[in-house]
């Protein structure tokens, strides 16, 4: 944990290194390398899960519910169990998260599918941005099927609000060569339009310098807002603060931005500089960053964690959708790449593990990546935390949602399923009877079971339905 909280959230699920993908893979860092010692189990079943998470899920969201019991049916008890563990750990995300934050939730095509239906029943649907593919590896050697060669990066955003900074990637040098042909005393540069489609009102379709935009259907269009013109702003003084079309338009003529053609029928061009344009807008394919397995560079980043991220990944995504200041939390963050990248980019953070190795990789990466030498367990600049929260709640509540997860949502008498809010909490053996009120003398029965039962036992109860051929 990084300092005090901040005035903004970005949240990256499983941007670290331990998420889990339900890969059925169990993960060790080797022997030797700074992460000996971590590892982590990837594959699920029941016994993975607390019981009475699926019934806290029934009762409070019944659309992830849903969504959760259709995997079920599609994929198994493995998927459903895993899907649980993941979507109880969205809902408080989601409700931890600032209007302005964003959640970054990683995951490979495995359980990629399942993975978005549980954000869209977490965030709603009007809240996904993208699905990111980040493509890893150059070529795969898979021989009975295509090479899998990516993972997936699933973006939500808590509401209309969120923080978004535009990211741009260097043009290729290809782009360059073929685009920015030109080069004057200021750089290379390549012609662009200096009007715009339509004709309007006012000056900017009115003849300037003896050129009339109106006879092509068009207007003028000099630079105003944007990257460039925040170039040009730079070249010259007090652009940004003149007025009117044609001033601008003869500022840039004066100051050499614009290329008069030949002939009077043409229109002129705008000169755009390579050092004034930012680049390419960040698409969602990103191909530019391999795994640290494939970067010979990268030697000194590596700790030993098989699937360890390239830090280049995490800061991208955290300059994309937080501002200085602002704080991140990765709740699986294992060799702590994301809390890394978060300190070199002047944001506040927490880490969240499950493995004790974490806070010593932390320490290891903040002080040869950060230069961070402070640490301690209650205060100062790295605050390592052991205690964990313990959550209090009613027995009689807690208790209905552990039946409801160990009888998968059925009624313990028909066996039909139901939802929660249909299901009642009723003794097996009733004390009147002899039962004792503990956990084990309790079950689930759907409304119209409990009448039937009433007041006898649970095999009084089966008889009398059996007599009714209601059960076999």
């Amino acid at each position: 944990m990084r300092c005090a909280w901040s005035h903004g959230l970005f949240v990256l699920c499983g941007a670290g290194e331990v998420i889990p993908f339900n890969s059925k893979h169990n993960y060790a860092a080797p022997i030797g390398s700074k992460a000996a010692g971590a590892a982590f189990k990837d594959t699920w079943t029941l016994s993975d899960i607390d019981e009475a998470w699926w019934g806290e899920i029934a009762e409070t969201n019944l659309g992830l519910y849903k969504t959760l019991e259709a995997a079920k049916h599609t994929a198994g008890n493995s998927a459903m169990s895993y899907l649980i563990y993941m979507a109880v750990r969205m809902l408080e995300l989601h409700r931890i998260l600032k209007r302005t934050g964003s959640c970054y939730l990683h995951c490979d095509p495995t359980m990629s599918h399942y993975l978005k239906a549980v954000l869209d029943a977490v965030f709603g649907l009007d809240s996904f941005r993208n699905e990111i593919v980040w493509k890893r590896v150059t070529a795969h050697n898979d021989p009975s099927r295509y090479g899998a060669v990516h993972d997936i990066v699933l973006f939500y955003t808590k509401s209309e609000e969120w923080t978004w900074n535009r990211v741009f990637t260097q043009y290729a040098q290809e782009y360059v060569d073929r685009y920015y042909k030109y080069q004057d005393k200021r750089g290379r540069f390549w012609t662009n339009t200096i009007t715009g489609a339509g004709t309007g009102n006012g000056e900017s379709s009115e003849p300037w310098y003896g050129y009339d935009p109106a006879q092509h259907g068009r207007h003028w269009s000099p630079p105003k807002t944007g990257e460039y013109a925040k170039y040009v702003e730079k070249t010259i003084k007090n652009y940004s603060d003149t007025t009117g079309v044609h001033a601008r338009l003869n500022l840039l003529d004066e100051h050499g931005f614009i290329i008069h053609p030949k002939r009077r029928t043409s229109m002129p061009q705008l000169k755009t500089y390579l050092e004034g344009m930012p680049g390419i807008p960040l698409q969602d394919i990103f191909a530019d960053i391999q795994a640290l397995q494939g970067l010979g560079h990268s030697k000194l980043e590596r700790l030993g964690y098989p699937t360890q991220k390239p830090l280049a990944l995490l800061e991208r995504m955290i300059r994309a959708s937080s501002s200085e200041g602002d704080f991140v939390l990765d709740p699986f963050c294992g060799c702590a790449t994301a809390c890394s990248a978060a300190e070199r980019l002047n944001r506040k953070w927490v880490g969240i593990d499950i493995s004790d190795m974490a806070y010593e990789l932390i320490k290891t990466r903040l002080v040869r990546e950060a230069g961070i030498t402070k640490f301690t367990k209650g205060a100062g600049i790295i605050i390592h935390r052991t205690d964990i929260p313990i959550r209090k709640g009613r027995r009689s509540h807690d208790i209905k949602h552990t039946l409801f997860g160990k009888q998968a949502g059925r009624c313990n008498l028909c066996e039909h399923e139901f939802e929660f809010r249909h299901m009642e909490t009723d003794h097996i053996v009733p004390k009147s009877k002899g039962g004792h009120d503990d956990d084990s003398n309790l079950q689930l029965l759907c409304g119209h079971c409990n009448r039937v039962k009433s007041d006898g036992t649970m095999a009084e109860a089966r008889v009398r339905l059996k007599d009714l051929g209601v059960l076999k």
